[in-house]
């Protein structure tokens, strides 16, 4: 008995393939990925233009406080010697430009006021100077002090503790005060014609801080200063 024998070369299965083979699957994945891939780079742009819409909020929120601060407060820098030894030249003071509105001038204050006197550059210059005399207080200077309404102040801040010449009694007028600075040797101040009593209108506001140098960085101000000596 004899067999014959085929040998079978290159079979494929004619049944068909069915769905979700190996090949499928491998595309399905690759455009999961790619989808993947198109939603994280759609999500990252709202998230940079939501980063740079809050910096911009950020910084005009910054922008509006400053412009209320420097409403109410203004830096300023001491070029002259007439206060020491209260303050100094190159000290760096805030002022406080509503005090008055919501105050009082009080004997003591340090103030800033415009003067007559011509600047550098056309204006007029500013000048700081303590308030000694009030609205209606008569202020006299002799015997190297200074009298407030007949009384000697007791005046610790002042430069050498004295103050020189001889000054006839001067009544301050409504709405005006009478200045001087601590320095009184080289102070351009209310004793002079050229500076007199100062309007109130031309007060510029209240030195209430100085924070420069930090050595000295604090509170300034005329607090219980220039009380008549009981």
């Amino acid at each position: 008995m004899s067999f014959e024998t085929e040998k079978i070369e290159n079979w494929t299965d004619p049944r068909p393939r069915a769905m979700g083979s190996a090949d499928s699957e491998e595309g399905d994945t690759r455009a999961e990925d790619d989808a993947a891939q198109e939603d994280v780079i759609l999500e990252d742009k709202p998230s940079i233009w939501k980063g740079m819409l809050l910096l911009l909020r950020d910084i005009a929120i910054a922008f509006v406080v400053i412009i209320i601060i420097l409403q109410f407060i203004k830096p300023t820098i001491v070029f002259e010697h007439s206060m020491e030894d209260t303050l100094h030249p190159q000290d760096y003071v805030f002022l406080a430009k509503q005090a008055y509105v919501f105050g009082a001038v009080e004997h003591g204050d340090i103030i800033v006021f415009r003067s007559n006197l011509p600047d550098d550059y056309g204006g007029t210059k500013n000048l700081i100077k303590r308030v000694i005399g009030l609205p209606g207080d008569t202020i006299e200077v002799r015997d190297g002090a200074v009298y407030r309404n007949g009384a000697r102040l007791d005046e610790p801040y002042t430069k050498e503790g004295i103050t020189e010449g001889e000054m006839a009694p001067v009544v301050v007028p409504a709405d005006s005060y009478f200045a001087m600075g601590d320095n009184r040797r080289v102070s351009l101040d209310s004793r002079d014609p050229r500076i007199g009593c100062i309007p109130a209108d031309d007060i510029r506001g209240k030195v209430f801080f100085r924070l420069f140098p930090l050595s000295t960085i604090g509170a300034v101000g005329g607090t219980g200063t220039a009380e008549a000596a009981g």
